[in-house]
């Protein structure tokens, strides 16, 4: 058997939500989209993002971070690519050290295995190099980088680090998801653009997968697809930054998926027999969507909505954020079952139990 031992979740000092709502109504200033973006905004159930950038302007910003983002993102002069990759590789190996010297590994050059997942940056050599001297891990620890695969990436890397431990016993698998989705702001007046901004945020989990029996057993993992839905969620690499698309369809393709797939979702289970439910905060109306598609109970996405109101969506990392929530409140025996969406439109979903 394979285990989520731990999880340590990190984010930037900067919080920056509502900066970016002043930020965004003055994009649409004007504009017949700006009341209904504000009143988007309050039905967010978003309260606070994160990001490696300030929120003060000009000089002022230098008080809360190295790099301002009233400075980074200037109206008619958005950075291109290459800049925005030079933040990333600035401040992502801090990030990523920060959530592994978290784990508080008591021997961390005992790790035989990292996994590393980002789709807002990439440069090489990368973070997953950079962690070596970094936290202390064994230059001969084997690295494998998942990248670009969106919101899901982290189930992605949980499954490859079971099929690791389940093959060789002894290994000790350090899983790292980290996104810095606030370089990738573009400067736009579309409102379904403007939108998905509000939602995403930066943010770095690292988790430690073994055979020792704590923590939550990864039971088993599932790939469900909506082909008919793909372009509904994209992500690709532009000249100024990253270029998301994502659509406002997507919560109600989520849940007419879920609904088409639920037997195959569940297994031989109902949804009475899932004591825990770690969905990705995609949004608010994608959680929504999924707690309606499967008609679970009451407050059974307590955690995923606690995360979205204290961080939004920060891709990747977000999943074990939650995971880090089951951890600490699961009991001995629970059943739980996690689920991530990303581009596809593709749900990567997770069985586990809670060890005792």
């Amino acid at each position: 058997m394979a285990y989520l031992n731990a999880v340590s979740a990190v984010v930037p000092p900067n919080d920056v939500h509502q900066a970016f709502i002043g930020f965004a109504g003055g994009l649409l200033a004007g504009s017949r989209s700006a009341p209904l973006f504000d009143r988007l905004a309050t039905r967010s159930q978003i309260e606070h993002r994160w990001s490696v950038l300030g929120y003060g302007e000009g000089p002022e910003s230098s008080k809360t971070a190295e790099i301002g983002a009233h400075d980074f993102y200037k109206l008619g002069a958005f950075p291109t690519t290459a800049e925005r990759m030079a933040v990333y590789a600035r401040f992502a190996p801090g990030l990523a050290q920060r959530a592994v010297k978290g784990l508080n590994l008591d021997d961390p050059s005992s790790i035989t295995h990292l996994i590393v997942t980002s789709c807002t940056g990439l440069y090489a050599p990368g973070v997953d190099l950079e962690l070596i001297g970094l936290c202390g891990l064994n230059p001969s620890i084997e690295r494998t980088v998942i990248g670009f695969m969106g919101c899901y990436a982290a189930i992605n890397a949980l499954r490859a680090a079971r099929h690791i431990v389940r093959s060789e016993p002894e290994a000790k698998v350090l899983v790292v998801s980290l996104e810095l989705c606030s370089l990738h702001l573009q400067e736009t007046t579309d409102l379904e653009q403007v939108l998905s901004f509000l939602v995403f945020a930066d943010g770095c989990a690292a988790a430690l997968v073994s055979n020792d029996a704590t923590g939550l057993s990864l039971d088993g993992f599932k790939t469900l697809l909506a082909p008919e839905a793909a372009g509904q969620i994209t992500w690709k690499i532009g000249d100024k930054g990253f270029d998301m698309f994502l659509s406002g369809q997507v919560p109600a393709s989520v849940g007419a998926a879920l609904r088409g797939c639920k037997e195959a979702l569940l297994g031989n289970a109902a949804v009475e027999d899932i004591d825990l439910w770690a969905v990705h905060p995609g949004g608010r109306s994608v959680l929504d969507a999924v707690e309606t598609a499967l008609a679970l109970p009451p407050n059974s996405m307590t955690a995923s909505r606690a995360v979205l109101r204290d961080y939004g969506n920060m891709s990747s990392a977000t999943i074990l954020f939650v995971l880090a929530e089951m951890l600490r409140d699961g009991r001995p025996g629970q059943r739980g079952k996690a689920m991530a969406f990303g581009p596809g439109l593709t749900a990567e979903t997770m069985s586990f139990t809670v060890a005792g």
